[in-house]
């Protein structure tokens, strides 16, 4: 993670977190609409269970509050966006006019610590590496699980059971991995 970013989440996360969610990721950049600074949120996991990591935004005929579905709704993200940019012009971080945006992270929710790939063992998941495993740097299928301290100064270590086996993936040289929507299991709630 760049040292910015860094320092973004840094600061955000103790707000997030106070507002009862969890920080999944920071982006900051300049985008055609000028500078950008996005916080994605999801509620944490409940107890004996996974978190709901709801669609992006609500509707306006949706529930204006989220505890319901376990999800993330438009109110919440206002709330935790009101919290976030008082936070942000006080410490004066970033130098420069900016818009602040907070949603949900989304069906394809990113996964970026050793405690995302646990919550969301059994799901399916896209991982791709910077180094690789075995020759191979992408990997698609089930989350299997695990290991938080494999050996010393490891980040730990997830499995993946893609393409009939089980690979060992290192936390650390993980680029980039998301959860692959289960559109099967959201028509079906939507249509209920």
């Amino acid at each position: 993670m760049r040292k910015d970013t860094q320092d973004l989440w840094n600061l955000v996360e103790p707000y997030v977190r106070d507002a009862g969610f969890d920080l999944v990721e920071v982006q900051s950049g300049r985008e055609p609409s000028g500078w950008i600074v996005r916080l994605f949120i999801d509620r944490p996991a409940m107890p004996g269970g996974v978190g709901a990591g709801g669609a992006a935004g609500a509707a306006a005929d949706e529930p204006t509050s989220s505890e319901s579905d376990g999800g993330v709704s438009h109110v919440d993200c206002e709330r935790v966006s009101r919290d976030v940019s008082a936070a942000l012009d006080v410490a004066d971080l970033i130098p420069h006019a900016y818009e602040l945006e907070v949603s949900s992270p989304g069906l394809d929710r990113p996964l970026r610590r050793l405690q995302d790939f646990s919550r969301f063992t059994g799901r399916e998941a896209r991982i791709r590496m910077t180094e690789g495993v075995d020759g191979r740097r992408n990997f698609s299928g089930r989350l299997a699980g695990v290991d938080a301290a494999p050996a010393a100064g490891s980040d730990g270590v997830v499995a993946i059971e893609c393409d009939g086996r089980t690979y060992h993936l290192p936390v650390g040289d993980i680029a980039k991995a998301n959860l692959v929507p289960d559109w099967a299991k959201e028509f079906k709630r939507s249509a209920s």
